[in-house]
């Protein structure tokens, strides 16, 4: 697949500071998780994607147009939603979608007919008809959400799109980016803080820290382990089910009660398993590969910038 950004060897610096290092970065179709602790360097680089500021040294191309000169077509191209509201007080939600849909480019009466289309997809019932001043925070992430994707864009970045949100909201906000990924054929950057978003929808991830790039890979190779092995949740005696499990020669670990991990492959373990589990008069309630932690994976990468920097 050929990647929508590219960049190589990207710095930018305000003043003194150096906020970007060397960046060099492809991003693939797909969804990628952003990830960093404040002062990373994400802000910088979202940015720099949407050409507001900038690059001190380096070159790039986004959707295969590069970066500088041709920015306002690289915005064409792109759903922005911010982190901070950018609404204009005394104008409903729909109003606010008309005139989101104006500014990239739509005619008035498809404007209006596209701003109702996307507001119904993310859930806006009558709200839309309350000046968006009055809007909860839920309702105000729908409509920064809508305002983002009113345009049909190519590539979508959405900084921080879940925060705020209680459970229900936020599930069904991370169900939008699924949709838009799986049925529209839509690239995502997720800049977010959560790890569990990432994890739940994301294929890639890109871990910036220290203004430099410390990991970029599919979300699926980071926390494949190098030695395979099964989470096992069960009911019962798990000594007993542990004992078992060492005389059949497997090598077996109590990560907690009723929880084991059992070194080996999945369809190698199973039959031994479940005999096992049978003959120890144990219950094994779920059965799943291991893998890497994503939040070790973050704090091992910012751990190293900071030995670095000492």
């Amino acid at each position: 697949m050929s990647a929508l950004i590219e960049l190589q060897g990207l710095t930018k610096d305000y003043g003194r500071f150096r906020a970007l290092t060397d960046v060099h970065l492809q991003v693939k179709p797909g969804v990628t998780g952003l990830l960093g602790p404040n002062g990373a360097g994400k802000s910088t680089l979202i940015k720099i994607l949407l050409g507001l500021v900038r690059i001190t040294s380096g070159s790039g191309h986004v959707l295969g147009i590069p970066l500088g000169r041709f920015a306002s077509q690289i915005r064409n191209q792109i759903g922005y939603m911010p982190e901070d509201d950018c609404y204009i007080h005394g104008l409903t939600g729909i109003e606010t979608m008309q005139v989101a849909a104006r500014l990239s480019g739509l005619e008035s009466t498809e404007a209006i007919r596209r701003g109702h289309e996307i507001l119904d997809f993310c859930g806006a019932g009558q709200e839309r008809y309350r000046p968006v001043e009055t809007y909860s925070t839920g309702m105000r992430q729908k409509l920064r959400f809508a305002m983002a994707i009113v345009h049909d864009p190519k590539l979508l970045i959405l900084d921080e799109p879940t925060t705020g949100l209680d459970p229900e909201e936020r599930e069904a906000m991370l169900n939008r980016i699924r949709i838009l990924s799986r049925d529209f054929k839509k690239s995502v950057i997720l800049c977010t803080h959560i790890l569990p978003d990432v994890q739940a929808v994301c294929d890639y991830v890109v871990i910036l820290a220290g203004g430099t790039v410390r990991v970029s890979d599919r979300l699926e190779s980071l926390t494949r382990m190098a030695n395979p092995s099964l989470h096992v949740r069960v009911h019962g005696n798990a000594d007993a089910l542990c004992c078992e499990l060492n005389l059949a020669g497997i090598s077996v670990d109590m990560t907690q009660p009723q929880q084991l991990r059992i070194e080996g492959h999945a369809e190698d373990l199973s039959s031994v398993l479940w005999d096992c589990a049978a003959k120890s008069n144990c219950v094994i309630r779920s059965m799943t590969p291991s893998k890497n932690s994503l939040e070790q994976i973050f704090l091992d990468a910012v751990k190293e910038v900071h030995r670095a920097n000492t």
